[in-house]
């Protein structure tokens, strides 16, 4: 009997998601978001969703597999309204089920959330305490689900439960006029000691703490109906990473107050108390019958930006999907901030002081070649490091040939920088996504054959230099060197175009544990003899980071062991079900 099973020859690293929203009167909100997920597809091949407001109520329609596997032309016509945001996912082994397909949909107290996340939080544990606290027995939004996605929502559903936040500042209003052009009706930020007076779920006037929570004798459980318990409450403050308390600057305080009449009823109040919660990755996409929201974490690990329609707005993990749907890029949405969109424009608000680190592995690999982040287009990018990585680690050979498509750009670089030809030596099959196959070792080898084909007129008593973006397991490289061996090169020579994975990352990629990442128990001469090269040479870390542009603003965690935040033990590993740190 066949079965579905991740595709061991796959031996890229995976981005577990992408996310697409469309605020847009008179627009056909649905098919919009539909075509958005088309184009981040690569993000996420293993379920899809989308959810759609009128006003009144929200729909959602999800399922396992590609969007247009998911949707035709009867549900689409179903999802109609304002509003719209869509969701693709990548899943690991055991986590692959309908439940855990996105948008969430969870209650408030004043109506629903529906919400997509791309990201990985690394305070899951605190955090699920924390909602078991103020739910008192009442079912959660999604008990079904495992993911911190349902987490976040729940915790947006009874906000109105949790004390005051303790971290970050209301940011400033911030509209974005028809001009496209994001202008501060304020300064923004604030010194990272900055508290913001909370204001209550519906809008009221600012409140502080009660008393009795701050003087309660040390262990004493004074849980008021609805609230969480000091014990759990202050778990999830030493996990989110508290800042002291400071006074609100005066504009600070004009800001939230201008913004009152616009967000009563809202889930702004909501989202600036359970963001600086949120510890990890995350950029979100949520929204209930009237607004549609996005968040980014404080670090930016992974892209989010803001384009203009025409009759309204659109947010997305990448630009390229602003480009399929018609979309003009505004600008990206920041670390550390929320915007809300509606009929009164949109605002900003900041959450969190920025810490920019974004995963330079959306330039190595994750992004589209035509996305734009950090003001750095990908392909550009990935060119750059190939013509690097060319300087630092020359061959002898007749061609340079990448392996599609992600070698494509980085092996351009490598062949101008080096004055050998380039060639296309290997034809994909576009086709293939997991392969459905007996689970057998044997069978399983013949994936890499399944996606890749040579061109033995090409490579036939050729010396080669191949183009990859990465190795994680090894399993690729050596079904490859073996199969372009067999079509008659008379040499391969293996160049990555990123430095050695030596960790895992706790930041939205399915990088195993170490004990699985090849480089993390062999040096380059062994890897190069397991895989069977002629030779094997990797980008330098400096080299991979001057080809991005953007200096330190970058996480390469998973190349260093050094990763923007704390790793606590007892982290879930993502990719890893049941591994922790």
């Amino acid at each position: 009997m066949s079965m579905s099973l991740p595709d061991d020859t796959d031996d890229h690293p995976h981005d577990h998601c992408g996310v697409f929203g469309v605020w847009a009167p008179g627009e056909d909100v649905s098919r919009l978001t539909y075509f958005g997920l088309y184009a981040l597809q690569h993000r996420g091949q293993q379920s899809a969703g989308i959810a759609a407001s009128d006003g009144n109520n929200i729909l959602v329609y999800k399922d396992q597999g590609l969007v247009n596997q998911v949707f035709n032309e009867q549900t689409l016509t179903g999802l109609r309204g304002h509003i719209a945001l869509g969701h693709v996912r990548y899943a690991t082994t055991g986590a692959d089920n309908w439940h855990n397909a996105q948008p969430t949909l969870g209650p408030t107290p004043w109506g629903t959330v529906a919400l997509g996340h791309n990201g990985n939080l690394i305070n899951t544990a605190a955090l699920s305490t924390l909602v078991d606290e103020i739910s008192h027995g009442e079912r959660r939004a999604d008990r079904n689900s495992t993911t911190d996605t349902s987490i976040i929502t729940d915790l947006l559903g009874k906000a109105d439960r949790l004390p005051a936040p303790w971290r970050g500042e209301e940011g400033a209003v911030e509209d974005v006029d028809e001009g496209d052009a994001a202008t501060s009706a304020a300064p923004t930020t604030a010194p990272a000691s900055a508290k913001p007076a909370a204001r209550t779920a519906l809008g009221s006037e600012p409140t502080t703490p009660t008393a009795q929570a701050d003087t309660a004798p040390a262990g004493a459980d004074n849980a008021q109906p609805g609230r969480p318990s000091e014990a759990a409450f202050q778990a999830a403050r030493r996990a989110s990473g508290e800042i002291d308390p400071g006074a609100l600057s005066e504009a600070i305080r004009q800001a939230r107050e201008a913004g009152d009449d616009e967000d009563h009823g809202s889930l702004v109040p909501s989202a600036l108390k359970v963001l600086p919660l949120l510890r990890g990755a995350f950029s979100l996409v949520f929204m209930d019958e009237h607004a549609m929201y996005g968040a980014r974490d404080p670090h930016g690990y992974r892209p989010l930006v803001l384009g203009r329609l025409s009759r309204g707005w659109v947010l997305a993990s990448e630009t390229s999907a602003l480009d399929l749907v018609g979309a003009s890029f505004v600008r990206e949405i920041k670390p550390g901030e929320l915007v809300v969109i509606d009929s009164s424009g949109v605002r900003s608000y900041t959450f969190a002081q920025a810490a920019s680190a974004t995963c330079v592995f959306e330039y190595v690999y994750l992004a589209r070649p035509d996305t734009v982040i950090g003001d750095r287009q990908i392909v550009a990018a990935r060119r750059q490091m190939g013509a690097i990585l060319a300087k630092e680690n020359p061959a002898e050979a007749d061609l340079v040939m990448p392996t599609p498509e992600s070698g494509t750009p980085a092996a351009i670089g490598y062949a101008e920088e080096s004055g050998i030809p380039f060639a296309q030596g290997l034809v994909k099959n576009s086709y293939v996504g997991r392969t459905f196959i007996q689970p057998t070792q044997s069978l399983r080898q013949l994936g890499i054959r399944l996606k890749l084909n040579p061109l033995k007129e090409v490579i036939a008593g050729k010396r080669l230099i191949v183009i990859d973006d990465s190795i994680v397991r090894g399993n690729t490289q050596r079904a490859l060197v073996r199969m372009l061996r067999e079509a008659g090169a008379l040499e391969v020579h293996v160049r990555i175009s990123s430095p050695p994975v030596l960790w895992p990352c706790f930041f939205g990629i399915d990088f195993p544990t170490r004990a699985e990442l090849i480089a993390s128990s062999m040096d380059v001469d062994e890897i190069c003899r397991s895989i069977g090269a002629d030779s094997l040479a990797y980008l330098s870390l400096p080299g991979m980071v001057r080809a991005t542009g953007q200096g330190d603003n970058l996480c390469v965690g998973c190349f260093t062991g050094a990763y923007p935040e704390p790793v606590t033990r007892g982290t879930p590993i993502p990719g890893t079900p049941g591994a922790t740190v």
